[in-house]
């Protein structure tokens, strides 16, 4: 007669969590190439043009820079989703116009116009995701149709309600001191004088980096642009999430189309045409993939910086500017291909 001796259960082998190395880590960040380019460039610029070293230089590289990152900022949130919007430069001007008009031809206080104008760009990024989650449309298509529709409306609205293909001067108006103080205003710091754009610019790109790492709707952008299906298996409100999107962009046109108005005073409504392209390239030069799914405001904002130097520096070097466009095509694929390699480096990498 044999008895068994029970075993004592074997221990749950837990798995083994891979710690990966600080050179890793800090490559898997997207901005870091960005970040590379920006140190480059400022130091090439400040070396080879002397008018580039001083703090007037410094102060009219960021507002240049502010032109660009505070769309850039919601455009990079937007292809993080895995979308792309290519009616942002003329819905800057849509805003612009809207707000410019509605407050002028109705002699209304101009924040009147100010806010009307922020239903309307909310609005129009609205259908902008609405149409595309509803129809399956890409984006791409979605948005360039947008982009000819308020292209054409800017200039054939403008020109019926005012005679030309500009707005009136709104600076008259109540209310116009106090929005441009909020919009356009100049801010001195002591050893220089900003535009507050600059601030409002920085403000967005920490508010967006804390959407995106902090909060819940940061980890849903992210998995969206990773892969929707999967996103809206486990429970995440795609549509919702990326409709949304469309809206953060719609508000940081209307953000900056308010700032070109009270800064201006009168808006032409055939400018904003390219402009889309260069949101978009500062924010892959900052690190986003166009696949979606990976980027950040972060790299954005040194994408926009690094349009804002290369700008203003070609100016102060004496060069030709003819050249500027041929920069932006060559540091686009230069981008893609740095971030791709890095991204692909660092995922490899122990």
């Amino acid at each position: 007669m044999t008895t068994d001796v029970a075993k004592p259960p074997s221990p749950a082998v837990e798995p083994v969590r891979v710690q990966r190395s600080m050179i890793s880590r800090v490559l898997g960040r997207p901005e870091v190439g960005a970040l590379v380019a920006a140190v480059a460039i400022f130091v090439f610029f400040f070396v080879i043009a002397e008018p580039f070293r001083t703090t007037a230089a410094l102060a009219t590289v960021l507002y240049q820079s502010s032109t660009i990152g505070i769309v850039a900022v919601g455009v990079a949130l937007l292809m993080i989703g895995g979308e792309f919007d290519l009616s942002t430069g003329v819905a800057v001007t849509t805003t612009a116009l809207a707000s410019s008009m509605i407050s002028y031809q109705l002699s209304l206080n101009a924040w009147v116009g100010v806010v009307l104008s922020l239903a309307v760009s909310l609005g129009i990024g609205f259908v902008n995701g609405y149409l595309r989650m509803r129809t399956g449309i890409p984006s791409f298509l979605v948005t360039l149709s947008t982009f000819f529709v308020l292209a054409g409306l800017n200039l054939g609205v403008t020109k019926l309600i005012t005679g030309t293909v500009a707005t009136s001067n709104p600076s008259e108006l109540d209310g116009f001191a106090s929005a441009k103080a909020v919009f356009a205003s100049e801010i001195p710091l002591g050893f220089m004088t900003v535009n507050i754009s600059v601030l409002w610019w920085l403000v967005f790109t920490l508010v967006a980096t804390w959407i995106l790492l902090r909060t819940r709707t940061g980890n849903w952008i992210f998995a969206v642009g990773g892969n929707a299906d999967s996103a809206r298996a486990v429970g995440v409100p795609v549509r919702a999430t990326k409709i949304g999107l469309f809206m953060g962009v719609g508000f940081t046109t209307w953000f900056f189309g308010q700032h070109q108005l009270f800064q201006l005073s009168v808006v032409q409504s055939g400018t904003g045409v390219g402009n889309e392209f260069i949101y978009i390239i500062a924010a892959v030069v900052g690190g986003c993939l166009l696949t979606g799914g990976y980027g950040s405001a972060i790299g954005s904002a040194l994408g926009a910086f690094i349009f804002g130097m290369t700008t203003q520096g070609i100016v102060y070097a004496g060069w030709d500017p003819n050249w500027f466009r041929a920069f932006l095509g060559a540091m686009l694929l230069l981008a893609v291909l740095v971030n791709l390699y890095v991204k692909n480096y660092a995922s490899t990498r122990k």
